[in-house]
């Protein structure tokens, strides 16, 4: 099952649209480079069990 989530890219700031699978657990961390600028962004995803609202925080990689 997958669901999809909005980062804000922690080098350019810019919206990024990624696809989370759910069935990966209710804490994941994962590296994608940003859609706009192309750098790295380490991603942390968090789960709601209740009601599958997907919260992401992205940070520099380094």
């Amino acid at each position: 099952m997958q669901n999809s989530a909005e980062y804000f890219c922690a080098y350019c700031g810019e919206s990024n649209v990624l696809f989370v699978d759910l069935s990966a657990g209710n804490y994941q961390s994962y590296i994608e480079d940003c859609q706009v600028c192309c750098r790295p962004n380490v991603l942390y995803i968090q789960i709601d069990e209740e009601t599958l609202e997907l919260t992401v925080d992205s940070e520099y990689v380094g």
